[in-house]
């Protein structure tokens, strides 16, 4: 494959994602959503990199901001949007929502609104893989808010006394809900995985390339030495800590600096001085557009959960 169908392929990925999250957040404001919902837009380049080298038995565990993970391990938008919409054609038959999206038949072991709650799942599931002896892996996807959570501690020791295939991948977006990120945690990430002797990695999250790479090279050497690795990505978080958030909390120019390191315009700007043409990436946005309103239109069409369904699958008869 060439180098430029490979990136035609990730600039098709992320926009979906972004476009996909563009959608969910007018729904949200007309009603069509309930409760919360987290947007991971300016973040799309890690769900993208890292799942084109995950195979269907591959594990991941997401966070709270978790659409752009589950769409890149490949479930379908009917039923991403039928489960936001609590409609019976979710992947939880709408009971689940925007924080807790699972689908096992892709390996997406669950989004979860408890910080630092992906982790402990995916140590789990990475043990089962080396007792399987299949090497397949697992990521935990967890922010920086996480860092000072004490199950990640637990975690990465188990893995790394256990020489588990789990790869920690710490999103870094600066910000821990309302606070900055140093205000939260006041270690350092490199040196706290050589404490626990796991091989640490880095880079920035605005080239979607070099997140890509990194991803290859961290991924098949989980799979050679079946031993925990941790990769950091410095992204940038565009709306709030959820939908509706004002950021009032942040100073203009800081937010406006964040905006403007869009990985998706970044790779926008690479393909036209490639020599792509406009229309191409217009061509696109229009497919993805009806896309998505397809999907919506199917979840739409799907009924609510009964309530004495609802209860059947929480009380016992």
């Amino acid at each position: 494959m060439s180098e430029i169908t490979e990136l035609l392929q990730m600039y098709r990925a992320m926009c979906r994602i972004r476009k996909v999250e563009e959608r969910l957040s007018a729904l949200h404001k007309a009603g069509d959503i309930p409760g919360f919902i987290h947007s991971s837009m300016g973040q799309e380049s890690v769900a993208v990199g890292i799942s084109r080298y995950l195979t269907v038995r591959d594990t991941i565990a997401v966070t709270h901001r978790g659409h752009a993970q589950s769409i890149a391990k490949g479930l379908a938008l009917s039923a991403l949007f039928a489960e936001l919409m609590g409609r019976e054609a979710g992947t939880c038959r709408g009971l689940g929502g925007s924080m807790h999206i699972a689908d096992s038949s892709i390996g997406l072991l669950g989004a979860n609104g408890i910080v630092g709650g992906s982790l402990p799942i995916a140590a789990g599931s990475a043990l089962a893989h080396k007792l399987d002896g299949a090497g397949n892996l697992a990521v935990a996807y967890f922010g920086d808010g996480a860092l000072a959570e004490g199950i990640f501690h637990e975690c990465i020791n188990l893995c790394a006394l256990w020489s588990l295939p789990c790869l920690f991948l710490c999103e870094n977006n600066g910000w821990s809900e309302f606070s900055p990120s140093d205000e939260q945690f006041s270690g350092d990430l490199k040196k706290f995985a050589a404490a626990f002797n796991v091989a640490y990695h880095f880079t920035e999250g605005l080239d979607v390339s070099a997140v890509t790479q990194m991803a290859e090279h961290i991924i098949d050497a989980i799979r050679t030495t079946s031993k925990p690795q941790v990769f950091e990505v410095s992204v940038e978080r565009f709306h709030g800590h959820y939908e509706g958030d004002a950021q009032a909390y942040r100073d203009p120019v800081e937010l406006a600096a964040a905006r403007a390191r869009d990985p998706i315009a970044h790779l926008r700007e690479h393909l036209l001085a490639f020599g792509i043409a406009a229309s191409i990436l217009a061509q696109i946005d229009v497919e993805l557009t009806v896309e998505i309103e397809i999907a919506v239109n199917v979840a739409r069409a799907s009924p609510v959960l009964s309530t004495n369904d609802a209860f059947a699958m929480v009380y016992a008869s």
